[in-house]
């Protein structure tokens, strides 16, 4: 099995005709979930702030006929699994259109999936490269980030569910400018940067540094000084959301009511979520996830086969079959700590 630190030295990607904040969709939201799931202190002003703040996705999931199955609730007493979609925008005029669920025109470039086990124990968050290769309903073949542009976020959550067989229960979209605020409102993120690199107006020493604002975005969204390009990019987000997340998590923020209103507030109105995603939902999730920190958050990428040539010409990610088949089963039956485990996709106690 393929970890994201382990993929071909090559990834040649062709330029996408776009402006440059377009080349990363900036999924951050997945951090402010979690924080505001698991802050539980504070949560009654979190989930409020939240629900009054965040707009509503209108249209977010695929007609019920084209979904799986989902199982009776008496079925497994107790804490259901829980899985959410996060994707986004990089401008506020394309959250616009992303609140009706809508064919946008645009690809999502990052796309993660965070699922949340019955135990409440951990919780999992899956990059997908944007580039797999992978069955979209009624379109054929093509990369995953064009399902977007085909038939919106709708069409988005039917090509993953029928990916691994489960169901996607909410979906959250945020803009890179929500991003910034978040960095900004918590005063800057240190990370352990992996490799040195420079992105042309910004230098990125190996080591710890203290990213902010546009410095911490060149950070996450700079492929081309990479060999590997979009694989080592995917690990520079998993690494900054790692440590976005310790420092929401710290002392120092929560046991600061104010420091935690400024970023929910900064950054809540950046963000866009499925309209069962309000205020109770994540008050209810929150309780359930009260004795989870950032040590409890796992992060992996999808393993592929790495990448090849579609027939037309198209450079893409090959997708791992087994790999999918055995996450799917994982999701279903409460398994995917240890199965990841079991390939060293994640530290050991995940």
């Amino acid at each position: 099995m393929s970890n994201v630190f382990d993929q071909p030295d090559s990834y040649d990607e062709q330029p996408r005709k776009r402006h440059t904040t377009r080349n990363v969709l900036f999924v951050f939201l997945g951090l402010f979930l979690i924080a505001a799931l698991v802050a539980g202190t504070y949560i009654y002003n979190l989930a409020n702030t939240f629900n009054n703040s965040t707009q509503k996705i209108e249209t977010a999931f695929p007609d019920e006929s084209s979904r799986p199955t989902k199982e009776p609730e008496d079925k497994n007493p107790g804490p259901e699994a829980v899985n959410i979609l996060l994707m986004g925008s990089d401008t506020r005029a394309d959250m616009g259109n992303l609140t009706s669920g809508s064919p946008t025109g645009e690809r999502s470039d990052t796309i993660m999936l965070m699922h949340i086990p019955p135990d409440r124990e951990n919780v999992y968050v899956m990059s997908i490269m944007r580039d797999l290769w992978v069955e979209i309903p009624g379109h054929g073949m093509n990369k995953i980030n064009a399902a977007m542009s085909f038939g919106g976020i709708p069409l988005t959550v039917q090509t993953i569910e029928g990916m691994f067989d489960d169901r996607i229960d909410h979906v959250a979209v945020i803009d890179f400018q929500g991003f910034k605020a978040l960095t900004e409102a918590l005063g800057g993120v240190t990370v352990n940067v992996p490799y040195s690199f420079s992105t042309g107006e910004y230098a990125f020493e190996a080591g710890p540094m203290t990213l902010e604002g546009e410095q911490a975005l060149a950070f996450v969204r700079e492929r081309k000084a990479f060999s590997s390009g979009d694989y080592q990019r995917v690990a520079n987000q998993q690494i900054f959301v790692k440590a976005l997340l310790s420092e929401f998590l710290n002392a120092k923020t929560l046991t600061n009511p104010g420091r935690i209103s400024d970023v929910v507030k900064n950054f809540a109105p950046y963000i866009s979520v499925d309209e069962q995603l309000d205020a109770g939902r994540v008050g209810e999730l929150a309780f359930s996830l009260r004795g989870v920190r950032s040590d409890d958050v796992k992060m992996f990428t999808l393993p592929t086969q790495g990448t090849g040539t579609s027939d037309d010409g198209q450079s893409i990610v090959l997708k791992d079959e087994q790999a999918i088949e055995r996450i799917s089963q994982a999701l279903d039956d409460g398994t995917l700590g240890q199965y990841l485990q079991s390939q060293g996709l994640v530290n050991s106690g995940g």
